[in-house]
């Protein structure tokens, strides 16, 4: 898995436009391979502190980090594999629930019921090498029931053995921004403009289809782009190769690429670290080239590569953005923009329509 950190030291993401976020969802909050047992971390999602830890069962854990006491940061106590404690005043909590099993101060006499208190915990799982975390919405309670929460997001596999990479970026810019330029397609052969790529004059007009899906858009199956150079391998499969790709609110990319039984199929995620910054994962998974060597390590560092451009663009973008411009989208290129403001718009609000209300085809050059 290569692992990427923005250089982004020039940007003050305090002068960056904040958007409204999306709760109730489930977020990748970190690699779980950084999660020892008995160890704990601290990270910021959708502006939440968390305390992020491993048991030593090896289960993962998430609690907001705060002492529901007097506020100081649970990360400032101490963590014995089973329960955290409070380095103020040694309140001790298990942090799956939440729920509090000491208060060291108590005396015989009081009769404050230490179990009856929780401090806040999110549902935290492990899925494709992340922890994933459910941030409910502001107000809704304790989740006592997670059978009840939609499932995780996870990569779609179609066979039993196959191999994976990650890769991970940093964005000075809010999730808007992040999400629209993530859908972008008229960007390739600019952003991502190399021998390997793509190429100025590889620019075409191309015509895609595309549907609703519940929460999203789907660009439905079709040839993949023949002026990429990494499509143009898969050539060797014969003329079956298709690909899909699905939009999903909150934050999510899927792309599923089929050649008879040889697939690749990703799923990348723009999240917001706080309103005004976010990061970008792409997780991915497949069996073609399975057994020959070194494809995971080449795949890692053209992604990274690839990721990167679209990196460096958010970053010199985000010198703009901190003087706050109009934004103008155009059809029919910007399309998917405005069908993902509309449905965050309808998720936030409850109102409104779908913004497809049924099949339609775009076209563009790119």
């Amino acid at each position: 898995m290569l692992h990427m950190k923005l250089r982004n030291d020039r940007i003050d993401p305090g002068t960056q436009p904040a958007t409204e976020l999306i709760f109730g969802e489930w977020y990748p909050a970190m690699r779980s391979e950084g999660l020892r047992r008995g160890k704990t971390t601290t990270l910021l999602l959708l502006g939440v502190p968390l305390l992020v830890g491993r048991k030593n069962d090896g289960g993962i854990f998430a609690m907001r980090d705060l002492c529901p006491h007097r506020g100081i940061p649970l990360s400032a106590g101490w963590f014995d594999g089973e329960t955290v404690q409070c380095k103020y005043h040694g309140w001790r909590f298990e942090p799956c629930g939440g729920q509090c099993v000491e208060i060291p101060s108590l005396t015989q006499i009081d009769t404050l019921e230490p179990t009856k208190i929780y401090a806040g915990a999110y549902p935290c799982r492990e899925v494709d090498g992340y922890a994933w975390v459910y941030l409910p919405e502001a107000g809704s309670g304790r989740i006592t029931d997670e059978t009840v929460l939609p499932p995780v997001p996870e990569v779609p596999k179609f066979s039993g053995k196959y191999r994976s990479a990650h890769l991970q970026a940093d964005l000075p810019c809010n999730v808007d921004h992040g999400i629209i330029g993530l859908m972008d397609p008229a960007h390739g052969p600019f952003v991502h403009r190399a021998w390997w790529w793509r190429s100025a004059a590889s620019i075409h007009e191309k015509t895609k289809h595309f549907e609703p899906i519940p929460d999203g858009f789907r660009m439905a199956s079709h040839a993949p782009s023949k002026n990429s150079a990494p499509y143009k391998l898969l050539g060797v499969y014969g003329s079956d190769v298709t690909t899909t790709i699905d939009f999903v609110l909150p934050n999510r990319r899927y792309e599923v690429i089929r050649a008879g039984e040889k697939w690749f199929a990703s799923l990348t995620t723009v999240t917001p670290i706080t309103p005004s910054t976010c990061r970008i994962d792409v997780m991915a998974c497949w069996n073609i080239f399975y057994s020959v060597p070194l494809v995971p390590m080449i795949a890692s560092y053209f992604g990274a590569k690839f990721v990167q451009q679209d990196q460096e663009t958010m970053v010199e973008q985000a010198e703009g953005l901190r003087f706050r411009p109009a934004m103008m989208l155009i059809d029919d290129a910007d399309k998917p923009a405005k069908w993902y403001f509309a449905l965050k718009q309808r998720r936030l609000t409850g109102k409104g329509e779908h913004p497809l209300s049924g099949p339609v085809d775009l076209h563009w050059r790119s």
